[in-house]
């Protein structure tokens, strides 16, 4: 295995070696327990929760249609980075291949900015209904819903096409250790031996566009909901009206506040040792917990999980 200062300029390595927690060795086998665990808590998760959506008559509402494009977001997101983490966790094996790191890196990015966008327009449908109840169903109808969800996925990939049309051509100088669990963008421009202004500038101002803008929209969403909720008479429907937005709120948080520590800065600038485990955070922790957030504090999504349980247990008993 070649080292890290034994290749030459120009030189694309056949392979990286993600470094992952291997500095830590103590911290290995706990790791590859969490994460086992909290990845098929998130495939249930976020499969009950699409499944739920889209057989329970019930649940035909946009904010539903949001849910599960939310819920198939997480589900790609994590199988994106999880199983190769897990893989190089959990043997000494810690290499990923140069064509399978530019897709991880492309799909990461794609997926995640499509999830800056999808938060926004989930805030949006919610300032709709409270902000706007009787014209509601006339607003945000299923076209609109459809065409909301589309511009998030064409907005993601558009970006995830500049970055990779951007980091493929860096030399790495036969550089080959990734201080990461898994391949993305910040990491692999700051592995390169080349002059990245032009990458650093194009990823700061793809990423305020990805998550500045959207978090603004939805603070501002919010704002208007809060103003509306206040003036709302009885505190049963102020209850109910903030209970219907704090999930979202919860989940934004978890993925916002992360994502603006990851990428508001040059790559330059940042610890690796504190990135790669914010990473990991936002890659594994978030979309195991966006299943739970919604369905604990949703009525109608637990009363179709239950119904949606009791069919299955009929259809098992027949």
């Amino acid at each position: 295995m070649r080292s890290d200062n034994e290749s030459f300029l120009g030189d694309t390595p056949n392979y990286f070696i993600l470094l992952g927690a291997s500095d830590r060795p103590w911290l290995e086998l706990p790791l590859f327990g969490v994460l086992l665990v909290s990845y098929v808590l998130a495939m249930l998760g976020n499969i009950s929760i699409i499944l739920v959506s889209k057989l329970d008559p019930q649940l035909q509402s946009p904010m539903y249609i949001f849910l599960s494009h939310l819920s198939f977001l997480d589900l790609c997101y994590t199988t994106t980075t999880v199983p190769q983490v897990l893989v190089n966790t959990g043997s000494s094996r810690k290499t990923i291949s140069y064509g399978g790191c530019t897709v991880q890196y492309a799909v990461f990015h794609w997926l995640g900015c499509t999830e800056c966008i999808l938060l926004a327009a989930m805030a949006l449908d919610r300032y709709v209904a409270i902000c706007e109840p009787l014209r509601y169903a006339v607003i945000m109808h299923r076209t609109l819903c459809q065409q909301l969800v589309l511009v998030a996925w064409l907005s993601g990939f558009g970006n995830s096409l500049v970055q990779v049309i951007l980091t493929v051509p860096l030399p790495f100088c036969g550089r080959q250790v990734l201080n990461n669990f898994f391949c993305e963008v910040p990491a692999m421009i700051k592995l390169s031996c080349a002059d990245t202004t032009v990458n650093d500038v194009t990823l700061s101002v793809l990423v305020t566009f990805f998550v500045p803008v959207p978090l603004s929209l939805i603070l501002l969403s919010y704002g208007f909901i809060a103003c509306a909720v206040l003036r709302i008479p009885s505190s049963t429907g102020r209850h109910k009206a903030f209970g219907t937005c704090s999930s979202h709120l919860v989940v934004v948080s978890l993925f916002y506040l992360p994502a603006m520590y990851m990428y508001l800065q040059p790559p330059s600038s940042y610890s690796q040792d504190v990135a790669k485990f914010i990473s990991l955070f936002y890659s594994i922790i978030t979309p195991i917990l966006n299943p739970f957030i919604y369905t604990l504090r949703n009525k109608d999504m637990k009363g179709a999980l239950r119904r949606l349980l009791s069919r299955i247990w009929s259809l098992y008993r027949q």
